[in-house]
């Protein structure tokens, strides 16, 4: 821990530029959902859920970066 914090010192700016990398995914699907809570109970009903969440952020990121067209091709390959 003590390590982690005089790397923490040094470079201050570091946590910044983590939490903000981190959060807008997280920030985007929360409001995707709502903002509120799982629509699941059980942990293995919420993770699945959660994945589902992510693999349809991932795959909005994927079409805006490549295109449609660019993805079937990609994906008939």
């Amino acid at each position: 821990m003590e390590a982690m914090q005089q790397r923490l010192n040094a470079a201050p700016d570091t946590m910044l530029i983590r939490k903000q990398t981190v959060e807008h995914p997280f920030g985007t699907i929360k409001a995707w959902m709502g903002a509120t809570h799982f629509l699941t109970k059980r942990f293995k009903n919420v993770s699945t859920e959660m994945s589902l969440h992510v693999l349809a952020y991932n795959l909005k990121r994927v079409i805006n970066i490549l295109g449609v067209k660019e993805l079937t091709g990609a994906i008939q390959a």
